[in-house]
């Protein structure tokens, strides 16, 4: 605790010093100088990352937050620079990613005024955060900093945005910043209930067919070892939500896939084939259940979540387990029995074998032809020994990415899941690269998507910053095109990309690439690619119509899977 006289903006950075910040990503700008000013005098206690666009400030900030497990914090101006971290701060709240935005604001008596770089940021952003407050006195800049963290940390995690007028910044305050632990009109995290807890475990103990279906949840409360005793208990195979991805190994025993639109099939079949359905923090989003007339009928559900919103949204549960995924998974463990479901886990083998026939033996095997993306990703996943970070834009580069990567560790795969934003990769690779100095990050990263925060390229440049860039390039808006040719009779509007030559625009950026045409020089870039220190873009010309199977088409069954032309699990 400290007692002296300092600005509101010295305020705001000694806060961030007090919550152990150690980086921030931003951008400067009129309303906001005085804390950058401030700043320039803490530079030994916080890492600031210069973006060269807010948009890339804000997803460097989330892939940052993602890997760390710590608070992403971003710095920017007013007006345009507000608005320009809109689209992360939406795709933070939906994937539950915590951010702190902190956003300059024109000075209080201009307030309403349209004055020059003046918005409503709180307005635009308060549809979309955990909580958005404006604040106009220096003596409430500590307390909306702590106040921030705590609700940005807690409970279901997600973004909050604080909007700091330019005479809040410049006012002068007696410096005093005490840590927020309790908000006394937010619960974060629900009382437990022993009677649900005790009903949950009853179901499960009478399961004969029981599935668990893993979220980012599990990892976001730590609770990954409580995940694998509740499992073991109770011999239940898991299928993983995308965001869930890397919360059990995937050559866990329990790991039977993927589950969703691009997912594994046999976690997509026996959804309506199990008896028992187990939802682990996780909200049952569209992608995942199809049709939700015909999702999973004739299964109880239990619904483990620390948001009591998800609850009965989507699907109808039989018993809602409310609180912290380690808390609770914990407790409904002391209650079950010992079981073995030797025979409901073997029959999962079947539909594995089928998947691997009709689609994934040729998609990473190929014996001919233009290069597959699946092969790209399975080769470099095994180059890092399934060890890497795996950040993925959104697209088919995405599904291929999280389908034919392997992973051991949590945290280990960032990707933007609710809101599917293109551009989110370059610059959440950087974030992550920040958080874990000492582990390989790999990025997947379509064509059309790179070009939407490609000038990130300047940041990594700018900061040494390592990076193994990999464009799975077939010069297709791919995702879009894959749905033009199934859907809309091959009428491929606006999809065709004329695109530069990405080796030339790295090299520009000092950072070395090669341009990959053919199948038998893969190996040996990819090498060439790890073992470089530093970043490295690999340009890879895959097959221009390459499609992503299994598919399961919008608004059907989940059952209703594709394997190919004409070809159907």
């Amino acid at each position: 605790m400290q007692n002296n006289k300092i600005s509101g903006s010295e305020a705001l950075i000694r806060a961030l010093v007090d919550e152990n910040v150690d980086t921030i990503f931003g951008y400067p700008g009129g309303a906001i100088m005085p804390v950058f000013d401030a700043l320039y005098d803490y530079k030994d206690k916080i890492n600031h990352i210069l973006a060269r666009h807010e948009q890339g400030a804000t997803h460097a900030a989330q892939g940052y937050a993602r890997v760390s497990g710590k608070a992403g914090v971003v710095l920017v101006t007013s007006g345009p620079g507000a608005t320009n971290t809109v689209t992360g701060v939406a795709d933070a709240l939906i994937d539950s990613t915590p951010l702190v935005v902190l956003t300059g604001q024109v000075s209080s008596n201009l307030l309403g005024s349209d004055a020059f770089q003046e918005a409503d940021v709180v307005g635009i952003t308060k549809p979309i955060s955990k909580w958005a407050y404006q604040v106009r006195r220096a003596e409430d800049i500590a307390w909306a900093v702590a106040r921030a963290f705590y609700i940005a940390n807690n409970g279901r995690k997600g973004p909050v945005v604080i909007d700091i007028t330019k005479d809040a910044q410049q006012g002068t305050v007696d410096y005093f910043y005490e840590k927020i632990n309790f908000i006394r009109s937010y619960q974060p995290v629900p009382d437990l209930n022993r009677e649900d807890v005790e009903k949950a475990a009853k179901i499960i103990n009478q399961a004969q067919k029981p599935l668990a279906l893993v979220g980012q949840g599990v990892i976001l409360s730590g609770a990954e070892q409580e995940l694998k005793e509740f499992l073991q208990k109770a011999d239940i195979p898991a299928g993983m939500t995308m965001m869930g991805l890397s919360a059990l190994s995937t050559d866990d025993p329990y790991n039977v896939g993927m589950l969703g639109m691009h997912g594994n099939v046999s976690p997509n079949m026996k959804t309506n084939e199990c008896d028992v359905l187990i939802a682990i923090g996780m909200r049952f989003d569209d992608r995942v259940t199809g049709d939700l007339k015909t999702y999973a009928k004739q299964a109880k559900v239990i619904h483990f979540d620390i948001d009591p919103a998800e609850i009965d949204k989507n699907v109808q549960t039989e018993v809602k387990v409310l609180g912290d995924a380690k808390v609770t998974l914990a407790e409904v463990t002391k209650l079950l029995d010992k079981k073995e479901h030797t025979s409901w886990r073997e029959s999962f083998k079947k539909y594995d074998d089928e998947e691997y026939e009709a689609v994934i033996e040729e998609e990473i095997y190929p014996n001919e032809g233009k290069i597959k993306m699946g092969e790209v990703v399975r080769r470099i996943s095994e180059a890092t020994h399934n060890d890497a970070i795996i950040v993925t834009d959104v697209g088919q580069n995405q599904m291929m990415g999280v389908r034919y990567s392997h992973f051991k560790k949590s945290r280990s795969m960032v990707t933007s899941g609710g809101l599917g934003t293109m551009g989110f990769g370059l610059p959440a690779a950087i974030g992550a690269k920040i958080a874990a100095p000492e582990r390989t990050v790999c990025l997947f990263v379509g064509d059309g998507g790179f070009q939407m925060t490609m000038q990130e390229l300047g940041t990594i440049m700018a900061n040494d910053i390592d990076v193994k860039i990999i464009i799975l390039n077939n010069h297709f808006l791919g995702m879009v095109r894959q749905w033009q040719e199934l859907f809309f009779d091959e009428r491929y509007s606006e999809t065709i990309m004329k695109n530069p030559d990405f080796s030339t625009i790295a090299k520009a950026y000092g950072i070395p690439a090669k341009k990959i045409e053919k199948r038998e020089d893969l190996d040996g870039a990819i090498a060439e690619m790890i073992n470089h220190k530093g970043t490295y873009l690999l340009d890879i010309q895959v097959e221009l119509k390459g499609m992503v199977y299994p598919m399961i088409p919008a608004g059907t069954t989940v059952t209703n899977i594709l394997l190919g032309d004409n070809k159907k699990a």
